[in-house]
């Protein structure tokens, strides 16, 4: 197995591990015009972001399924995440629409806790939703909100995961890191939750987080690239424990995509480098959200 060092290497990086490609569970897909909203507070640096952060892939819709499928990109999600009311419902209309006529995109919806979100997420589960996303940093949030009770119980018996930005980084607000959300586990424990960017920058807790509760995962996101690093970089002793939990499933392929300041095969070349060994990257860039999202054989190409 060779590390890419171009988007261009990064068929041959699957290829040389005998996996029929990617699965990738934190992409985003938006409304064009909250979209454009986003990167330009990324690029801004605006006071959920707090450094510069250069959109490379500012490309249409279609330019980005395209890329996503050259790279070999067989499944990926369109995480949406509303960070005020009435916004939720819409957005989950657009990403499930998004999903029904894009080959390969996990359908994909969100929530917020206002009144109506039990109406609405009912009806995303019953429009197909296979994967939620929550962002308690930009939504503000607790996610032991009173009004989310009864959706992490829907969402919990239904097994359907949610990726879950509660970690404090890059700026942290009352509601992130691990007790906000541990409570909800508590009351929850058989949630499905992914947590996205490892966790970062509190990685021990939720690591400890991940091996405690059966169905708490961890995505990589991000995570070990150079621009990350910088920023909060994981405790190298804890790599062993990473290794288990990639092992044993509960590890998935994150990236960001279309929101990074570096090409995609960085992220894949980073966790190469970590040299866990091919079982844990076929693992991590395959098998683990292949079983948890019960994802059917790749058409051959």
């Amino acid at each position: 197995m060779t590390a890419p060092a171009s988007d261009a290497e990064v068929p041959a990086f699957w290829q040389g591990l005998g996996l029929p490609g990617l699965a990738d569970v934190h992409v985003h897909f938006l409304p064009p015009r909250m979209l454009r909203r986003v990167w330009a507070h990324f690029e801004e640096a605006g006071p959920l972001v707090g450094l510069q952060w250069p959109i490379l892939y500012r490309w249409s819709d279609e330019e980005r399924v395209e890329h996503l499928n050259a790279l070999g990109v067989r499944a990926f999600t369109a995480l949406a995440y509303a960070h005020q009311p009435q916004m939720a419902a819409d957005l989950n209309s657009w990403t499930l629409d998004f999903a029904r006529r894009t080959p390969g995109c996990i359908p994909s919806a969100t929530f917020f806790p206002e009144p109506g979100v039990n109406r609405y997420t009912q009806a995303a589960l019953e429009a197909g939703a296979r994967v939620f996303k929550v962002h308690v940093q930009v939504g503000g949030f607790s996610p032991a909100h009173s009004l989310l009770d009864a959706v992490w119980g829907v969402i919990a018996d239904a097994g359907i995961p949610v990726v879950v930005h509660v970690g404090s980084g890059p700026v942290a607000n009352v509601h992130t890191g691990p007790e906000p959300f541990a409570a909800v586990l508590r009351r929850h424990p058989r949630l499905v939750a992914i947590i996205a960017h490892l966790g970062a920058p509190e990685y021990i807790e939720f690591l400890a987080m991940a091996e405690k509760y059966e169905h708490v995962m961890l995505d990589t996101t991000m995570a070990f690239t150079r621009f990350f690093e910088a920023m909060a970089p994981f405790p190298r002793a804890y790599l062993p424990r990473l290794r288990d939990l990639g092992l044993a499933g509960k590890l998935l392929l994150g990236s960001d995509f279309p929101n990074l300041p570096y090409a995609y095969a960085e992220q894949l070349a980073a966790l190469a480098a970590l040299e866990q060994g091919d079982d844990w990257l076929r693992a991590v860039c395959w098998h683990n959200a292949a079983d948890l999202l019960r994802l059917p054989p790749p058409v051959a190409t």
